[in-house]
């Protein structure tokens, strides 16, 4: 061992936790990507805040007596920054593709949304098996917006149209245009709203969402921080008053954390805004998600 290798290390991987990739069941990647942005800018600084905010956590979850220690976590690394979003998509497919063959989890970091395009495109023929949950604020399903048809603004529109997975369940909404909303009506998009989250109670929306699920084969949980109300993540890139609470996330998140996910993402902190709060929930979020997923596999 040369001196190089015994003195130096990459000390920004998420948790800390460094596994190699043959020997990893779960790989994180980060996307740092932000170009389609239509309000706030940062989230491609968003994977690295996340990182470091998840060193300086304790790993052990309550929520399902499982300690991220014992997770066998590969930290890739970064895609290459660009401005470019059908390029951003393609590497993303390209990478989640590779993730798959090797009959691994991916666990991608944003950036802004619109690559989550990309990780339903690397699913290939799963895709018609699959359920996408995604917890948001916005349905983003418009066709166009500021005269751009790629965006975060128009991402699940293009996933239901292009890629055609078998439903889409959106959490926590509670921002949408005309257009949007009678796009969902015809295309079978369910949405639960964050008023009924609140009025009902997280753990009911849990079951019902559970049933829903039951006929898909695969899933895959997309997190939006701007889903939080803004008090819990102020560095939501697109920021939407009367969002739930962590917990409220956590619950209903952890709660569909079965054998059938096959991954997630968690996106669009843009860490410029606070002092690090929201990187420590986004990468709390992923702690718990990780866990429940072992805890979920080990039975």
């Amino acid at each position: 061992m040369s001196y190089l290798e015994l003195f130096t290390s990459q000390t920004n991987v998420f948790a800390g936790l460094q596994k190699p990739f043959e020997t990893a069941k779960y790989v994180v990647f980060g996307v740092p990507f932000d170009a389609t942005s239509t309000y706030r800018t940062g989230a491609r600084f968003g994977p690295n805040a996340i990182r470091q905010a998840s060193q300086n956590i304790e790993t052990y979850s309550f929520r399902s007596k499982i300690d991220l220690e014992d997770l066998a976590l590969h930290d890739a690394g970064d895609l290459p920054l660009s401005a470019d979003a059908s390029k951003t998509i393609d590497m993303t497919r390209l990478v989640v593709e590779d993730i798959l063959a090797a009959e691994k989890t991916p666990v991608a970091i944003g950036g802004e949304h619109t690559f989550t395009l990309g990780v339903i495109k690397g699913l290939g023929v799963k895709a018609a098996k699959t359920a996408i949950v995604s917890f948001d604020a916005h349905l983003d399903l418009r066709c166009e917006f500021l005269g751009s048809t790629l965006s975060h603004t128009t991402f699940m529109q293009l996933i239901n149209e292009e890629v055609k997975p078998a439903k889409i369940f959106e959490v926590g909404t509670r921002s949408a245009c005309k257009q949007e909303l009678d796009y969902a009506k015809k295309a079978g998009v369910e949405f639960f709203t964050s008023q009924q989250i609140i009025k009902q109670g997280s753990n009911r929306v849990a079951e019902q969402l559970k049933e829903k699920l039951l006929p898909y084969e695969n899933l895959y949980l997309t997190v939006d921080m701007d889903v939080l109300d803004p008090a819990f993540a102020p560095a939501a890139q697109n920021p939407e008053p009367e969002g739930i609470t962590t917990t409220a996330l956590l619950d209903i998140a952890c709660a569909l954390c079965d054998k059938r996910v096959f991954g997630f993402d968690v996106v669009e902190v843009a860490p410029i805004y606070d002092q690090g709060v929201s990187a420590v929930v986004a990468a709390k979020v992923i702690f718990e998600l990780l866990c429940q997923l072992e805890k979920s596999r080990k039975k």
